[in-house]
């Protein structure tokens, strides 16, 4: 008997969009991704779309980052779709070490996969809706910066009235949004209302460092932006790498327009991450070609990449930033980086005690404690 036709996807059938994110090799250093490493991407995906375990999928890098946006309908955290993006790493991982790229492998913190890529090193942002008759989509990737980098973007997208002109004249949108904030450090996740809760949820996104925007909803529950807030030195428990985050932003009817959404880049906002993982620095919006960070590894980049969704399909995308309106603000962003440059090893450019925690310092001042002055006077120093 022939095997039934599998029926053709609906409109009202859930769709699932999943960006998956690691750093598996850098081309040269840190600034870029191989070539040869997103062909065999596209390859892997390619072969599973046509097993029919994706509808579409669409491969990209920012820096050093690859980035596997996916559709399917699988739901959210699918064992299969991790397992899918976690040996497609692991595959780019080797050929990474064949071609001798710079930290090949950083961003994998487990030989073996467990059930689910969060926890284990990738980055991991999705959703799961129902698509609307047109379905704008926002793919947002960053490099060189934490996942706190996404915070006065969507903060701005979605609840200040001076990016956002729908909040005021839209009715569908007067209602504002549902903030869904995680805890880094204490792991709990806390839900704010806005407009009514504005100056609590900016208490808590105000410090980028320890609470981050993961998801954004309607007040009728329907998820709006999701973001990925894992952060590779807590997960490690040492430094291995910048966390480098994306994000998926639903635009239009009732949502921010597709202009609202790319607006906040329109000013290249500090965020923490540049060299090393230890320096404060502009977020550069910049076209797919442009971001290749090489300047002291930075600045940090955000790439947009926009699609229409057809039930399931990933129509585009469109180099959202590869516009000249966008030409000023990476003319300040250079502007900033020659400024905040010039403070060298000295805050504000490197990032407070606290948060160096996790990079290399902790062992300098190891060191330093096994040290002690010869004399007083002298001013040099030996071991104890």
């Amino acid at each position: 008997m022939p095997a039934k036709k599998k029926p053709a996807p609906r409109k009202h059938d859930a769709i699932t969009v999943s960006v998956i994110k690691a750093d598996i090799g850098g081309y040269v250093g840190h600034s870029a991704s191989h070539p040869d490493i997103l062909a065999l991407a596209d390859e892997l995906l390619g072969r599973a779309r046509d097993e029919g375990l994706l509808v579409d999928y669409h491969v990209t890098n920012v820096g050093d980052d690859l980035d596997l946006i996916m559709t399917h309908r699988h739901g959210n955290n699918s064992r299969k779709i991790h397992r899918l993006a976690w040996d497609v790493f692991m595959e780019g991982t080797k050929l990474a070490r064949e071609l001798c790229l710079h930290g090949a492998g950083q961003d994998m913190l487990a030989d073996s996969f467990s059930g689910n890529v969060k926890g284990m090193g990738p980055g991991c942002a999705e959703m799961t809706f129902v698509e609307r008759k047109a379905e704008p989509i926002i793919v947002f990737a960053g490099d060189k910066c934490a996942p706190g980098a996404w915070n006065l973007p969507l903060y701005r997208m979605f609840a200040d009235p001076f990016n956002t002109i729908g909040l005021v004249i839209d009715p569908s949108m007067h209602d504002g949004f549902i903030f869904e904030v995680h805890d880094v450090h204490g792991g709990q996740d806390i839900k704010l209302a806005c407009p009514e809760q504005m100056y609590d949820l900016l208490v808590l996104i105000g410090s980028p460092e320890n609470y981050v925007i993961k998801n954004i909803y309607t007040r009728k529950g329907e998820v709006a932006a999701a973001s990925s807030t894992q952060k590779l030195a807590l997960i490690a428990g040492r430094y291995v790498g910048k966390d480098d985050p994306v994000m998926i932003v639903r635009c239009q009817s009732g949502l921010p327009a597709v202009g609202e959404a790319l607006e906040p880049f329109a000013f290249p906002h500090m965020v923490s991450g540049w060299m090393r993982g230890s320096h404060y620095g502009p977020m550069m919006p910049t076209s797919r070609a442009q971001a290749t960070p090489s300047r002291f590894d930075g600045p940090p980049r955000v790439i947009a990449c926009g699609f229409q969704l057809a039930c399931g399909r990933l129509v585009g995308p469109r180099d959202m930033f590869d516009d000249p309106s966008f030409d000023l603000a990476r003319q300040k962003c250079n502007e900033v980086a020659d400024y905040i440059r010039r403070h060298g090893p000295f805050e504000p450019h490197r990032l407070g005690l606290h948060d160096m925690e996790y990079t290399t310092l902790p062992q300098v001042l190891a060191k330093l404690k096994g040290l002690k002055p010869h004399k007083r006077s002298s001013g040099t120093w030996g071991r104890v």
